[in-house]
């Protein structure tokens, strides 16, 4: 891994090209604050711990920990069930399985979680902070496939002032009553979406679908913000969280979401580079190299595309998967050490 660059040399490198550096962040952005915590292998631990017979049962019939492969088979198995016409019983089985796998992870990363923002210490949430800004500061974007929390944290804790999610309050009091002190709604997408800088590609914990807006869970009433998210789950809301099985599930449902949908077309608009850190680009990820690649073609100008991706890798296996789908990409793949990126510690 001596040969590939560092993350050192890569903003310097476009700002001097006057290329706009936008950001993807994937698992590996949460495993390198605390690999105990937000690797599959704890996911795996959380689901031996509750002894669901049923949830055991679906790992060890496909000999996988991985939620999404278990998901994609159940989802083949029930379109298996309709083509054929099986018995609908055995239909509606499947799809309970199906629900409550996606349920069990949700309570995984909850339970999982740290308590609430004040666990992570203070020098490592504002050395993550300034790694963010590098990207924010300069009109860049920020892309996220992460369902925790920390991201949010450290934005929030820091208070980093180009940071711009796309959600806001509007005032709940009709005009002619308005007073010293109006009423505001909770905090709702889509007032400052044209602005927006701060995309969850999948869904995040925080953001949930009533069904009218699409709303953000935040800190207050005497309680921290995940206190909050378990009073949402409690009363059966789930938070908008994509957890389907392969790729081409992953897009559509995406695209039945007007946020998702939002923060996905955003990725196939971003000009100038992309560096992505903790994103491993498997098989399951397809949909995104898709939105990569439309953004390296949709300009009609030279200067108006995407024109490279940087990809961070943290071992030789790494650094030979990375190699053998180069060829999916429209735009140059470049690779840096992702372990000289100094993201927490």
């Amino acid at each position: 891994m001596n040969e590939l660059q560092s993350y050192d040399e890569i903003l310097p490198y476009l700002r001097k090209k006057r290329r706009k550096a936008h950001l993807l962040l994937g698992n590996g952005f949460s495993i390198a604050y605390d690999h105990k915590i937000f690797s599959y292998n704890a996911l795996q631990g959380f689901i031996e711990e509750i002894e669901d017979e049923l949830l055991s049962k679906l790992f060890d019939i496909v000999k996988t920990k991985n939620f999404e492969l278990v998901m994609q088979q159940l989802d083949n198995f029930y379109e298996l069930i309709e083509a054929f016409g099986s018995d609908k019983k055995l239909g509606r089985k499947v799809q309970e399985a199906s629900k409550k796998l996606k349920s069990s992870l949700i309570d995984a990363v909850q339970t999982l979680h740290p308590e609430h923002v004040f666990k992570i210490p203070a020098e490592e949430s504002e050395q993550c902070a300034q790694f963010l800004a590098e990207y924010l500061d300069n009109g860049g974007n920020i892309f996220s496939s992460n369902y925790d929390l920390l991201l949010y944290w450290v934005l929030m804790r820091n208070n980093l002032p180009n940071h711009i999610d796309g959600f806001g309050r509007d005032k709940e009091d009709e005009e002619e009553e308005f007073t010293q002190d109006p009423d505001y709604s909770e905090l709702r997408w889509g007032k400052y979406k044209d602005t927006q800088n701060m995309h969850h590609l999948h869904g995040t914990l925080p953001i949930f679908d009533t069904g009218i807006d699409i709303v953000k869970e935040e800190y207050g009433g005497g309680k921290y913000l995940l206190e909050n998210i378990e009073d949402r789950l409690n009363n059966d809301e789930y938070p908008i969280f994509v957890a389907s099985g392969d790729s081409d599930d992953k897009l559509n449902h995406i695209l039945h979401n007007r946020y998702l949908t939002h923060c996905y077309e955003a990725l196939t608009k971003i000009e100038g580079s992309l560096v992505t850190f903790g994103f491993n680009f498997g098989k399951y990820d397809h949909h995104i190299i898709d939105a990569i690649n439309i953004a390296a073609k949709h300009g009609k100008r030279v200067g108006n595309k995407l024109f490279s991706v940087y990809i961070g890798v943290y071992s030789e296996d790494d650094k030979k998967h990375i190699e053998s789908i180069t060829k999916l990409f429209k735009c140059k793949v470049n690779m840096f050490n992702a372990k000289t990126a100094k993201v927490w510690r």
